[in-house]
């Protein structure tokens, strides 16, 4: 597989330190949002010719006001999965690490975490546009945003979870799987509509730019 990945070339698993951190939830910043929309930013131009529909910033990092691990999550749609290898080696030279789907054991996504001195930063979930995650990850995050009481009682969760799990990063993650069906359960059909999921035919890339809120910042910059 072409980039860095997790493993050696001989197959075994070689885990860095970065893939065994502790689950750390710290209290809300602001900046979580700024440096989400750069990597959307940095994301759409590099992987122009890959992508679906413009790059999203999911998760909690995405939420204002909801404490987090100060990992930001991005998701990318692309037409086929088998598009990893290529994604992983251009990304590679930006510090992104391949994680092969025997390791991530989620095989409708791929996946890929950058590291910055030595911890991780970052996540991008390649996707189908048209797979249930796509929408449920964007239409979760805008209920969180819309709903002070529901980001409260998730915002307790992630504590508890944290405390009890904070060597455990797949079982904070489990625990919180229940919530977010139970949530999307619950919405009415207009709030379970997600704010973003146009196909590229509907926004062209070169214009990807445009629909992104201006920070005084390159579309590079990182």
């Amino acid at each position: 597989m072409p980039g860095n990945t997790a493993y050696d070339n001989d197959g075994v698993t070689d885990w860095p330190a970065w893939a065994t951190e502790p689950v750390r939830v710290l209290p809300p910043d602001e900046a979580w949002l700024v440096r989400g929309e750069r990597q959307c930013r940095r994301l759409d131009t590099v992987l122009a010719a890959y992508l679906l529909a413009p790059v999203e910033h999911v998760g909690s990092t995405a939420v204002p006001g909801l404490p987090a691990k100060p990992i930001l999550d991005l998701q990318a749609a692309v037409a086929d999965l088998g598009l990893a290898g290529d994604v992983a080696a251009l990304l590679g030279r930006d510090g992104w690490h391949y994680v092969p789907p025997e390791l991530d054991n989620r095989p409708w996504r791929r996946f890929l975490v950058k590291v910055e001195g030595g911890h991780r930063v970052a996540h991008l979930h390649l996707l189908r546009l048209g797979h249930h995650r796509w929408h449920q990850q964007l239409v979760f995050r805008d209920a969180l945003r819309n709903d002070l009481a529901l980001l409260r009682q998730y915002a307790a969760l992630k504590a508890s979870l944290a405390a009890e799990h904070a060597e455990d990063r797949e079982a904070y993650t489990e625990g919180k799987a229940e919530f977010v069906a139970a949530v999307m359960r619950e919405l009415t059909p207009e709030q379970a509509r997600p704010s973003i999921v146009e196909p590229v035919d509907i926004i062209p890339a070169a214009r990807w730019p445009a629909h992104r809120a201006a920070d005084g910042n390159p579309a590079g910059a990182l």
